[in-house]
Order: structure tokens, then sequence, then C-alpha cells
């Protein structure tokens, strides 16, 4: 791991494999995330983004690594002028975004008595990138709301920008 990833450590009250369902089953993502993945979870298999009925596709949209309950790596998704529109990110943003290198990212899923430790590491970014600067303060937010869903049955408000 390079010095350039985001990496965020979270503990929820849920099981390894209720987890994972919450990472991988559309119904639970789009409840927290609004996005549903369109894939089998296979190492290799191509993922699409579906974002509110935005699809973003892209054959370098792939998952890495899947093992259920334990371990689940992607390559982060392909920026696109319309998704950059839909979630309001300005013209020049994008064109910073759009020319960044794909990065990745890893959820590693740890037992730890009646409950999970989750760690997201974000990597591959680019040193003082755009990406870096927005998962900063994404993640926190997303992985707030998949451990409020998971522990109370709701997740969180959307988080104004």
């Amino acid at each position: 791991m390079d010095s350039n990833a985001f990496v965020y450590t979270t503990y929820i009250r849920t099981t390894p494999d209720e987890l994972w369902q919450a990472l991988t089953e559309p119904a639970l993502t789009r409840r927290y995330w609004g996005v549903a993945f369109e894939t089998d979870w296979a190492a290799g298999s191509a993922m699409v983004w579906d974002e509110n009925g935005r699809r973003t596709a892209d054959p370098e949209q792939v998952v890495l690594d899947a093992e259920p309950g334990r371990r689940l790596a992607y390559t982060w998704h392909t920026f696109t002028p319309a998704w950059a529109e839909a979630v309001r990110i300005d013209p020049e943003t994008y064109a910073r975004l759009a020319a960044e290198r794909r990065s990745k990212v890893t959820f590693a899923i740890d037992p730890a008595g009646d409950m999970v430790r989750l760690t997201v590491v974000h990597d591959d970014l680019e040193p003082d990138g755009t990406i870096r600067g927005l998962v900063g303060e994404g993640w926190p937010a997303l992985i707030s709301s998949l451990k409020s869903l998971l522990e109370t049955g709701e997740e969180l408000p959307e988080v104004p920008r």
C-alpha cells in the first residue's frame, strides 16, 4: 500500500456475512450509497455502476478479488461527463478527475467478537490528486451510513455538499 492510499477503519455490530451482503446486494447498496452494482462478484468480472438509472460501464471497471465475508476489491468507477453533471462536479474538477489514473478500493472484513472490523483501503491514488481529496470526505460519510443501516435498519440521510 502506498502512502497516497486513503485508509478508513470502523467497527460494526453485524456479522461478516451481513456486511458482505450490504457491500454487494443492490437493494442494500442503493439504500446507503445510491449505487447498485451489476456483476457476478467473481474476480475478473466486469462491473456496471448504476446510479439512479445512470449506468457506467467500462472494460477496466472490474472485480479484483471477492472472498464472501472476508474481502472485496474492485477498480474504481469511470468518470463520465454525465456522472459529473449528475453529482454537480464542475467542468474543471471533472477534467482533473478524468486525467487521473484509475484507482481501486478494497474492503477487508475481519470478525471482532460480536462485531466486524471493516477496513476500507482506497489506493493507487495520484499524489495530491483530486480523487484522493474526494474519497477522503466521501468514504467516512458512506461507511457511517452503512454502519447505521446494519446496526439500526436505517441509513443516514445524504450528507449535503
